[in-house]
């Protein structure tokens, strides 16, 4: 049994729920519950900014450590939520709240492919964003920022990032990423797969494997079958099972091993 509650941070341009139905980590919510494990979401917006988000989740945090009269969180984040929570333990002096961060396919040292976006003439690309952030807000957003927000994406924001926020002694920190096997594997991925490839090389869609990797790195999570575990496939977005991996025993086994190392 795990010691503290699990707070999940999901990905860029999605929310923990979507029309009030439509989960963001598909079953795996229902399935901690049904385990006994306290399960909280971090709130954030879809397109809000590193900076943003990561006040969010503070609030949220200290609003869990009240509730369940306990000290600290397991954090569980995907995609640019591992940067949000990394922001919230360094640079928000969040450490002691915070005992243990568990990273899902999170650039943590960027995507070279964004740096070719963010070299866009800015007007371009403020244009674009405004309708994006005008989209976000009609879905819950309070302070959406696609400009800023994409841009931290980018393998050129992160060499300043990762200096900025490292590590916090008395925090474990772990890592996973995901890989797509072919270009087809996720329609959703069918454009984004091959340009991360041609500029950053495996991917699972929107992160690279190699940018995945972040302190007790932990491996690849991928199938037997042809098809590989997409940028969605790894949070159970799709709610199903693929050849020689379980998505609900990998994250099963995850809590299992915080749990017994006294998290």
């Amino acid at each position: 049994m795990l010691k503290y509650p699990v707070l999940l941070i999901h990905g860029a341009g999605f929310r923990d729920k979507v029309l009030g139905f439509i989960n963001y980590w598909g079953r795996i919510p229902k399935l901690f519950s049904k385990n006994g494990i306290d399960v909280y979401y971090g709130g954030t917006d879809a397109w809000g900014s590193i900076e943003k988000n990561a006040e969010r989740i503070k609030s949220k945090i200290n609003a869990i450590l009240l509730d369940k009269k306990t000290d600290k969180v397991n954090i569980i984040a995907h995609s640019r939520g591992g940067l949000e929570a990394r922001y919230l333990i360094s640079t928000l002096n969040m450490d002691h709240a915070v005992a243990s961060l568990t990273t899902i396919s999170t650039p943590h040292h960027g995507v070279k492919a964004m740096n070719i976006v963010v070299e866009l003439p800015k007007g371009l690309y403020k244009f674009c964003s405004f309708f994006v952030n005008l989209w976000s807000k009609i879905l819950g957003d309070k302070t959406p920022d696609f400009f800023t927000s994409s841009a931290q994406l980018s393998e050129k924001y992160s060499i300043e990032f990762n200096k900025s926020n490292p590590d916090k002694e008395g925090v474990y920190y772990q890592s996973y990423s995901a890989m797509m096997k072919y270009f087809f594997s996720d329609l959703l991925f069918i454009i984004m797969n091959p340009l991360i490839m041609f500029a950053d090389g495996d991917n699972d869609g929107l992160c690279p494997v190699e940018s995945a990797k972040w302190g007790d790195y932990k491996g690849v999570i991928t199938t037997q079958g042809v098809f590989g575990v997409s940028h969605c496939g790894v949070i159970d977005f799709y709610r199903i099972n693929y050849k020689g991996l379980k998505i609900l025993d990998f994250y099963l086994n995850i809590i299992k091993e915080l749990s017994e190392k006294g998290f």
